[in-house]
């Protein structure tokens, strides 16, 4: 079924997945498109300045728990997710593990170590990759690994990109110890001439990790089916650019985000054409995940 106001909040709010979606057919881009109506949800809770935000997501949490909880039948965006989860039947701990990533937020985070980051990353976007390849109907058992690795390095993007919109609001997921002393989210979001070059060498190194996921996601983006293939690929380099443009402007993350116009978009799109060519697709690396074991989709 068509779903109109999923693609509205796609289409509005996450313009790279809005792009690539319009190579999946009707079908599929309606439900991926109702996948991140879901996930924009949670993350706009999480974001906003409801005072009971937190009680709202750990209700929502408890919904994807015990589906006799009251949020289940009282909040339509749940109760949307629950029907699309079990037509495509997605793995709900990965939802709540998507809920647990939302809920850390609702705390100060100065993250201090590298698997610290990565857990997070795991937790608010391998989950995604995890439910997005339910979406899409793939059935490949090594799928998931790959999946998870895009989810992850998307995040690193992201978090690249908003850096300073992050400490804004309270928030530093560059390790503590990527940094010779520690830096509060204050003084990064004072864009202090001092902070430019320690944040800047953080974020270069923090790009330099999302290339290693984004090289195993590609790989792996063979075991999607053939209807999805392209989209996806179209997807992970759209937004892998951000981070390349990030890097090409000299990595001056005091002058707000990095977006990537249409044309290039048209451009990347093109060349994902490219990667149709039929690979073989060797072993996941399994040092990709050391800092993730005991996570959803995650041996």
């Amino acid at each position: 079924m068509d779903n109109p106001q999923a693609k509205q909040v796609l289409a509005r709010h996450g313009k790279s997945f809005y792009w690539a979606s319009l190579f999946l057919g009707s079908d599929l881009a309606n439900r991926a498109a109702q996948l991140y109506q879901f996930c924009r949800f949670v993350d706009d809770l999480a974001d906003g300045d409801l005072p009971e935000r937190r009680e709202s997501l750990q209700d929502i949490r408890s919904g994807l728990t015990d589906p006799e909880h009251p949020a289940a039948a009282t909040i339509p965006e749940l109760r949307a997710f629950l029907a699309l989860a079990a037509q495509a039947n997605i793995p709900l701990n990965a939802a709540r593990e998507l809920l647990d990533g939302m809920l850390r937020d609702q705390h100060p985070t100065e993250l201090k170590t590298e698997a610290e980051l990565l857990r997070y990353c795991h937790a608010v976007a391998g989950t995604v990759g995890l439910m997005m390849c339910r979406v899409l109907n793939c059935q490949h058992p090594r799928a998931d690994h790959f999946a998870i690795d895009l989810g992850v390095a998307m995040q690193l993007t992201n978090i690249a990109r908003d850096v300073l919109e992050d400490a804004k609001m309270g928030r530093r997921y560059l390790p503590e110890s990527w940094f010779d002393s520690a830096l509060a989210p204050a003084a990064i979001a004072s864009a202090a001439e001092e902070y430019q070059q320690p944040v800047a060498a953080a974020i270069e190194r923090l790009l330099a990790l999302a290339e290693e996921y984004y090289a195993s996601a590609l790989l792996g983006v063979q075991l999607l089916p053939w209807r999805s293939r392209f989209s996806i690929f179209v997807a992970l380099r759209v937004y892998r650019q951000i981070g390349l443009q990030l890097q090409r402007s000299g990595l001056r993350w005091w002058q707000g985000r990095t977006v990537v116009s249409k044309s290039v978009k048209v451009r990347l799109s093109m060349q994902s054409f490219g990667d149709l060519a039929p690979k073989k697709v060797p072993p996941h690396k399994q040092a990709l995940h050391h800092h993730l074991k005991g996570l959803a989709g995650v041996e």
